[in-house]
């Protein structure tokens, strides 16, 4: 079968020092092996060694989320260009979303027509807050109607922020904690806000299993009414309308209950390279088949993703 890891990051130098060079701090991204050269024939001997036939990329955290247009347009065409020619220098290797130049709408949407017409991109990547707002904004409207009209995908990855609380990034919980918080707030933000149903086409992916929506699936429904009442459905509706990848650090309890509470054909493979690399990178596809039957692992780590993308999922 082919094996599609749909949660993946790639970030060459000249991206990364585009980015310092506009007060990014870039650092922790480094020579982490998500870089070209002899980290990328690294990158696709641990490929080859898990058993992943294709990686779809994406720019994330470090999206040209700038409030300068020019510059955020800019890095856009940079980091989509090179993923297009990487693509097409390993055939059937890589796929990726596209980076767009937010919240600069109009530019978001040539930058999506460019991106899928021209390059390739399977979808885009968009931040859980974008420079503070939510994914879920009005002003976003324009861009999930096209999405939505071809059919492509969204996949939402955390932005790093703490989900703008000061509880989290001073104390040291960014990433620990703080990425599945922003999951989880980002995916209620599209729930109530009724996205997933308003553009049924758009192929939401949110990351991290959900984060703690697992957790507090019923809790939603028991509560929205009074809570957040103009939510158009049920949240739990809502929720089974989206997917969600198997980044959850090879913790198979929490595997199968996301499994058991949003359906195993909601999953797909992810694994987080390179903050997941050599072994852990193993252990992230290897987890899925220890944890899940034998039918549900297959979807995970294949039909899912490939009825998405519109690939093969083979025999």
């Amino acid at each position: 079968m082919t094996c599609v890891d749909m949660h993946a990051h790639y970030w060459p130098a000249a991206y990364l020092d585009a980015l310092a060079g506009l007060g990014a701090d870039v650092g922790i991204e480094r020579g982490t092996g998500a870089g070209a050269g002899a980290e990328l024939a690294g990158r696709l001997a641990l490929m080859d060694d898990a058993g992943i036939d294709v990686q779809v990329l994406s720019a994330a955290p470090l999206l040209p989320h700038l409030s300068d247009a020019a510059a955020a347009s800019r890095l856009a065409r940079m980091i989509n260009d090179e993923y297009a020619e990487l693509a097409a220098r390993h055939p059937g290797r890589f796929r990726f979303f596209a980076a767009l130049p937010f919240p600069h709408v109009d530019a978001a949407l040539r930058e999506l027509a460019r991106a899928h017409d021209e390059l390739g991109a399977v979808g885009v990547t968009l931040s859980t807050s974008i420079l503070g707002r939510s994914p879920a904004d009005d002003a976003w409207a324009p861009v999930f109607a096209e999405l939505d009209r071809r059919g492509s995908v969204l996949y939402i990855h955390p932005a790093g922020c703490g989900a703008g609380s000061p509880l989290i990034s001073p104390f040291g919980l960014t990433w620990m904690i703080g990425a599945p918080i922003e999951d989880t707030v980002s995916i209620l933000h599209l729930i109530t806000a009724g996205i997933p149903s308003r553009y049924p086409n758009m192929k939401i992916i949110n990351s991290h299993l959900g984060g703690a929506l697992p957790m507090v699936f019923r809790r939603l429904d028991d509560q929205y009414r009074w809570e957040a009442p103009g939510t158009p459905e049920r949240p739990t509706v809502a929720a089974r309308r989206m997917w969600y990848d198997t980044v959850g650090h090879d913790h198979i309890p929490a595997l199968r209950c996301a499994a058991q509470t949003l359906g195993a054909d909601r999953l797909v493979l992810g694994t987080d390279f390179p903050y997941q690399n050599g072994a852990a990178f193993r252990r992230a596809v290897g987890y899925i088949r220890d944890g899940l039957s034998g039918e549900h692992a297959r979807m995970v780590l294949s039909t899912n993703a490939a009825g998405l993308l519109g690939l093969d999922a083979g025999a």
